[in-house]
């Protein structure tokens, strides 16, 4: 390919719109360009590159005994209605009708097409078990479609579905494509962390999310200093604290005025007490009932656990009217002493504050002196919190350590939460008629090339890994109209392509300066230069984008030279 032909219009400014280096240097090196909000036409550049991201891929999958088919993106609402979705996935699913009134949806995944698929059609334990995938692209309505492609509304993603008939079927299909996420991530340049996670909307029991860690990343993790877990905070664990002395009898709970101080920076500031030493309690409505949630006043409520815990399906933060219901006070001045007629659960830390400090249930009035189990009784003590860095390891000694990531891959362990929903099983040895057990696999394609840039790039542009750059090699000539250079440069190209390293010759009328430039935005491995001063010593100069190193090599030897670093490039 030569780059008067390419359509790569490289941007100098950056675009307004970028606010993460991917999206800026996507937009910048020719990669994409916006059609709508969250929405992306890819040029021919990046789509080489998602088009090799994919080859990997496939190869992957395959060598995992997975098989390729194609699902269709329009998919009936039947389907998820009979699952249970078509409510549950909420505003991010596109939804329309045909011209006969029929509901259908735009996939964003593809559980329900492929249970009933294989319902169908596999009937035998003999057929089992049976791995299936496919790469297509996925439509979600984002409520803010942001960072580029990777929070878009539509995305390419390969998603594969395990079919056994036992969980220890299960289980060896997701260690098989757990290991094979691992390689497709090497294979694409990415350092990744596979941490434990909450399943969403997707459903399944255990999962693992695959995360690049990046400053730019949407995700909080946290990890373990000594020991390999490693966890997205919505699902990260907190250990049990040790419980403390019994209540002192002479301390008994007082109200204190606090007028208008009613959050807890105030009435640390107030009272001039520690928020370590505060119980804050917080009021929810839970599938339309009211519930309590209690916490140390320094501590974030996890919404996904405490969803789970209270196995609701609808859960918000109740509203003033509720909280002056349910506690008789404002919002501010909730508290668990003398709090009756409705379920309350308390986060394990709260077990261990002494002396602590809560709201009266009276307005502009909070009492001290308080303490668990003496002045007030929880439901429970459970798990409610967000991990933060610095909480002991749920599994060994050691501490956690927190980092921000890139949701890149999952894979998850359904069970039979798809195939006893929409009926769909097999006949094993006896003659019983089992509902599959499976597993569903995802990687977000778009959003792993956009992952590869957050982790390659400097103040230049994007240093890509060879095993995905669009191309290898770019040959730069000086002087496109020098004979002599535009020889050269043509033989090597010829050489080069010979070999199956992928090249691209630069030969617009451009300055030297603007070639240099557009070589190191769009990330090419290595820079060939054809120049006067080098070629009249029968050499030209190699730069590795990576390193910025410049070597001097013969036109002889330079075929061979490329082929060895780019292993390394």
């Amino acid at each position: 390919m030569r780059f008067s032909q390419f359509l790569t219009p490289t941007l100098r400014e950056v675009p307004s719109e970028a606010e993460i280096p991917s999206h800026r240097l996507m937009l910048r090196a020719g990669l994409m360009r916006k059609v709508a909000g969250g929405i992306y036409a890819y040029l021919p550049a990046g789509y080489r590159v998602l088009r090799k991201i994919m080859d990997i891929v496939r190869e992957e999958m395959d060598a995992a005994g997975a098989q390729e088919l194609m699902m269709p993106i329009l998919q009936p609402a039947q389907l998820w209605h009979d699952s249970g979705r078509w409510s549950d996935y909420g505003d991010e699913m596109f939804r329309l009708e045909d011209r006969h009134g029929r509901e259908f949806c735009l996939g964003p995944t593809h559980e329900e097409i492929i249970t009933a698929l294989v319902g169908n059609d596999v009937r035998s334990y003999r057929q089992l078990p049976v791995t299936l995938y496919q790469m297509q692209n996925k439509y979600r309505d984002e409520i803010r479609p942001r960072f580029g492609v990777m929070r878009g509304r539509e995305f390419i993603m390969k998603d594969a579905y395990s079919f056994d008939k036992d969980h220890a079927g299960l289980e060896l299909n997701y260690q098989r494509m757990y290991q094979a996420y691992e390689r497709i991530f090497a294979r694409c340049g990415l350092d990744t962390r596979a941490v434990l996670a909450d399943p969403g909307a997707i459903g399944g029991n255990d999962t693992h999310e695959f995360m690049v860690l990046a400053e730019s990343g949407e995700a909080e993790i946290v990890y373990c200093d000594t020991c390999a877990y490693a966890a997205n905070v919505e699902k990260a664990s907190t250990r049990p604290v040790t419980s403390v002395e019994a209540a002192p009898e002479s301390a008994r709970p007082e109200e204190v005025p606090t007028p208008n101080v009613r959050t807890i920076e105030e009435l640390s500031a107030f009272l001039n007490v520690s928020p370590e030493r505060m119980i804050k309690t917080l009021v929810y409505v839970a599938d339309g009932e009211p519930v309590v949630a209690l916490l140390r006043g320094d501590r974030e409520l996890n919404e996904v656990k405490w969803t789970r815990l209270l196995g609701c399906s609808q859960l918000a933060p109740a509203t003033p009217e509720v909280v002056s219901q349910v506690t008789g006070a404002p919002v501010g001045f909730a508290g668990p002493v003398g709090l009756q007629g409705v379920r309350i659960l308390a986060d394990y830390e709260v077990a261990a504050i002494e002396d602590a400090v809560t709201g009266a249930n009276k307005a502009d009035t909070h009492l001290v002196h308080v303490w668990a189990g003496r002045d007030f009784q929880p439901e429970e003590y459970v798990d409610l919190r967000s991990a933060v860095a610095g909480d002991r390891c749920p599994e060994c000694e050691g501490t956690l350590l927190a980092a921000r990531g890139i949701e890149v891959g999952q894979v998850f362990k359904l069970g039979t939460k798809y195939s006893k929903a929409l009926g769909a099983g097999f006949l094993d040895e006896d003659g019983v008629e089992r509902p599959f057990i499976m597993g569903c696999y995802g990687i977000g394609v778009t959003r792993t090339m956009a992952a590869v840039i957050e982790q390659h790039h400097d103040q230049d542009g994007i240093i890509w890994p060879a095993s995905i750059a669009p191309f290898h090699v770019d040959i730069v000539v000086i002087d496109p109209k020098d004979s002599a250079q535009a020889e050269a440069a043509e033989s090597l190209y010829r050489s080069l392509w010979a070999v199956g390293i992928e090249t691209i010759l630069d030969d617009r009328p451009e300055r030297p300066g603007v070639k240099f430039k557009d070589a190191d935005l769009i990330g090419f491995p290595l820079r060939l230069v054809v120049g006067p001063k080098s070629l009249a010593e029968g050499k030209v100069e190699v730069r590795v984008r990576a390193t910025q190193e410049n070597v001097l090599v013969d036109l002889s030897d330079a075929v061979s030279f490329v082929d060895d670093r780019l292993g390394t490039a």
